[in-house]
């Protein structure tokens, strides 16, 4: 399956971000249980984070990142990719 990857940058104050935290983790184990091989965090020298991902297609990966708790909750704004492997 392709590699997608969601850069995001945080666009709402700390408190706010940190409500849905617990929500976009849950999302992620939930991807990963379906066999997404997701895996979330954030940069440690400046906000924002990534979001890295299998998807059969673009479409399906729009829909991933559309589901996303930091998505939905306007919490973020991103770049969607999808990550072509050159090495394993």
């Amino acid at each position: 399956m392709p590699t997608f990857v969601k850069i995001e940058q945080g666009i709402v104050d700390k408190k706010t971000f940190d409500r849905y935290v617990p929500d976009h983790k849950e999302y992620v184990r939930n991807l990963i249980i379906k066999g997404h091989k997701a895996r979330t965090g954030y940069w440690a020298e400046f906000g924002g984070g990534m979001l890295i991902f299998e998807a059969s297609s673009l479409e399906e990966a729009k829909e991933i990142v559309a589901n996303d708790p930091l998505i939905k909750n306007n919490c973020v704004k991103y770049e969607l990719h999808e990550w072509k492997i050159v090495v394993e």
